[in-house]
């Protein structure tokens, strides 16, 4: 299926709800964006039902009976971010888990990027720098909750933390990120679900800082990725932003320094400071 032909009708603008907003720029606890309480018309890249409870994480009944399996989660890879351990789900699991409605889905990343295309049933709660918590209203500490971003698993590893600190118990980070979902045309609802033109951005900072963690930041838009200092100091980026071209600003923030420049700038050589 072409992922360009929306086949499903568009559930409306949606006025959005009084006192319901984003964790955006926040570490504390709040509720999530989500197609009902977004001032934004959403389509799907196949034919989906209409999600009666869009801030619940879960997608709507939609697929045809999946028949059970085991799944053995010690086979799968941990790492450790802001102190914590992040699970990662392999992404065939995650794929099984959303068609048996098994778990809830957190898109990491941006509003902006989340609002162009996004996994059927998740709720946006952006990852922050810096942050050590954040819950989400009403869901329940013991629930399954999967987190995914684009990088593949650096913004939804550290939402992932950022749950685990707020209490949650049973969190994942999708180990190779949203890319194979959109790439596989796997149930998706957006507004735009073309796939932006990837941008490099190399650096390098002290070797003591690695394993920490290098934001690159699109400020007008929210627009955001991270990625983690290598060993040696050297780091790099891969950012999908939509609407930007080699004049646009983005802030990089690294452990050693910050910087805004030119997209083309940033793209060009290894950045130091």
């Amino acid at each position: 299926m072409n992922r360009r032909t929306f086949l499903a009708a568009s559930t409306g603008s949606l006025a959005a709800l009084a006192g319901c907003t984003g964790l955006f720029g926040s570490s504390s606890s709040g509720t999530v964006n989500h197609p009902g309480n977004l001032d934004t018309s959403f389509t799907a890249n196949q034919q989906l039902p209409t999600d009666e409870t869009p801030g619940d994480g879960y997608p709507p009944e939609y697929a045809e009976d999946t028949s059970e399996r085991t799944v053995d989660e010690s086979q799968f890879s941990t790492l450790s971010t802001n102190g914590e351990t992040v699970t990662l789900v392999p992404i065939d699991v995650a794929r099984y888990w959303h068609r048996r409605r098994e778990a809830r889905f957190v898109d990491a990343r941006g509003l902006e990027q989340y609002e162009r295309a996004h996994i059927f049933g998740a709720v946006n709660s952006p990852a922050v720098r810096g942050s050590q918590g954040g819950a989400i209203n009403g869901w329940p500490n013991d629930d399954r909750v999967v987190c995914y971003c684009r990088c593949p698993h650096h913004l939804s590893s550290v939402r992932a933390a950022g749950l685990k600190k707020a209490g949650f118990s049973n969190v994942y980070a999708i180990d190779e990120g949203f890319g194979p979902w959109y790439d596989n045309d796997d149930p998706m609802r957006g507004t735009d679900f073309s796939d932006p033109q990837a941008a490099v951005v190399e650096g390098e900072v002290a070797a003591r800082y690695a394993g920490e963690n290098v934001w690159a930041t699109h400020e007008a838009s929210g627009q955001r990725e991270a990625g983690p200092v290598a060993d040696d100091g050297t780091f790099s980026l891969t950012l999908r932003f939509y609407d930007v071209d080699e004049e646009t600003p983005i802030h990089v923030a690294t452990p050693e320094f910050d910087v805004t420049r030119p997209l083309g700038e940033l793209t060009t050589g290894v950045l130091t400071g």
